[in-house]
């Protein structure tokens, strides 16, 4: 919600301090920059100190983050504010995935994590209603103050939890971690600011490439390292980077739809705000209801590997289909493509987390959970920057001007003839739906091909519930 719902709030912040621009967008980059850049590092702390303790220490501190945003006189203040919410956020998401991993085997985890992407679910389709009613009804620093309300419930909670942690405790990889964390900022930042810098100049051109070098030598650093940051014989066990992948081409198949379709709807399609989140509710709804049932087929035998390849293939199918979209389409015309693609991410946010983390041992539960995240958080800031940027490129290619296709791109279609700005965008969402459907398509047969692994049945200690994912993961199924 803090994700999905915050941009809502950004129209009734900017009148009300006075602002706009880059200021006003960094309380969302803010948010994101630092959430995607921590959550490896809480994660390893996690298992190095405790797991519910950092649980909530990142629950107050998300809790102090958005109650301060909610109190902000200023955007400085608010922008802050908005980037101690965030490594609050990565503290909760990275320690609550290796909780549940830890706490909870077999069918049960398979339950647990299922209920974990319902609860992503009713974010992702309740967010921006939701804001949009307390910013209409009560203003934007209500928005804050119920994300504050909210994990304060959940640290009430926390009491409940059992703690767990590490059997062996090293000293946290102080460089690794700053290196790393450097890394990812310099990478996102150079992606959300490439738009409004321009990705050929020196500051975004230096942001991307010290970023890479950054990541090169940290993969140095912790291939010599006895307790390193991120265990690369995690990374090189290619079922599990192949589950952290899903979140990537998840990103592709549906969150760059999450993010711009709604401005094609009010822009070309000439929908209210009102009737576009309407339509929105089809790419949304199924996220809230199908992880509960994708748990469900796997714990019931249906094979993991096959869910995990549909729920890619049907972001590939949804998003071509999706290309009959033109400006005053119906929703009955968009129904199927986007209850495709919102069916493939509620597959995936069933049962992906809970697979990845069956496969790794407790001990590195933390870390796990945090690569997970680093992968959805980290690809979403970058692929959503990018796709933002070939859209304006792509527009730019049927009108006359670079600002005019970047005000078209952004919803804003009174600089001209209408119906021929409208054509434009048109134009440029077919193409660049194609390419999702292509990478989409592309990243199914790699993360199916890559679960795959010679028959060799898992056997669990005597005594002991069977991981039932974990097992047909490795039978191959």
């Amino acid at each position: 919600m803090s994700i999905s719902g915050a941009a809502v709030a950004l129209p009734g912040i900017g009148t009300a301090l006075g602002t706009s621009g880059a200021p006003l967008q960094w309380v969302m980059n803010a948010y994101n920059l630092v959430f995607a850049a921590f959550l490896l590092v809480a994660g390893v702390t996690a298992d190095l100190v405790g797991r519910r303790r950092v649980f909530v220490a990142g629950a107050a501190l998300f809790a102090a983050g958005s109650l301060a945003a909610a109190l902000a006189p200023g955007i400085v203040a608010l922008d802050v504010a908005r980037a101690v919410a965030g490594a609050g956020g990565a503290g909760v998401f990275a320690s609550g995935g290796a909780i549940l991993a830890t706490t909870f085997e077999g069918a049960a985890r398979t339950r647990a994590f299922a209920a974990m992407g319902s609860a992503a679910g009713l974010g992702l389709a309740a967010g921006p209603t939701l804001s949009g009613w307390l910013v209409g009804g009560l203003g934007w620093r209500a928005t804050f103050a119920l994300h504050a309300a909210i994990l304060i419930a959940a640290l009430c909670g926390a009491g409940f939890v059992a703690e767990s942690r590490a059997p062996e405790r090293p000293r946290m990889d102080g460089t690794g971690a700053l290196m790393f964390v450097a890394a990812l900022g310099a990478l996102v930042l150079g992606a959300v600011q490439g738009p409004q810098w321009g990705w050929t100049g020196p500051a975004v051109l230096g942001l991307l490439v010290g970023g890479v070098v950054l990541l090169v030598l940290f993969v140095r650093l912790q291939a010599r390292k006895a307790a390193p940051l991120l265990d690369l014989t995690l990374v090189r066990d290619r079922r599990f980077l192949a589950l952290c992948l899903v979140p990537v081409v998840t990103t592709f198949g549906f969150v760059t739809l999450l993010t711009y379709l709604p401005t094609y709807l009010v822009g070309a399609g000439g929908m209210s705000a009102g009737r576009a989140g309407t339509v929105m509710l089809l790419l949304t709804g199924p996220v809230l209801v199908t992880p509960p049932v994708a748990g469900a087929l796997a714990t019931r035998g249906v094979s993991p590997r096959g869910l995990i390849g549909l729920s890619l293939l049907l972001f590939a199918a949804g998003d071509a289909w999706l290309t009959v979209i033109e400006p005053g389409s119906s929703p009955w015309v968009l129904a199927g493509p986007l209850l495709l693609v919102g069916l493939g991410a509620g597959l995936s946010f069933g049962i992906n987390d809970g697979l990845a983390m069956s496969i790794v041992e407790p001990a590195r539960a933390g870390m796990a959970a945090g690569f997970l995240n680093t992968m959805r958080l980290g690809s979403e800031a970058i692929v959503i920057a990018v796709f933002g940027a070939v859209l304006v490129s792509l527009v730019g290619t049927r009108v006359p001007s670079h600002r005019l296709a970047a005000d078209v791109a952004a919803g804003d279609l009174g600089g001209g003839d209408h119906v021929r700005l409208a054509a434009a965008f048109t134009h440029a969402l077919h193409v660049s739906l194609w390419g999702l459907a292509a990478v989409s398509a592309v990243g199914a047969v790699a993360v199916y091909a890559a679960l795959a692994q010679p028959r060799a049945r898992a056997e669990a200690p005597a005594g002991a519930p069977a991981d039932e994912p974990a097992v047909a993961m490795a039978e191959g199924r």
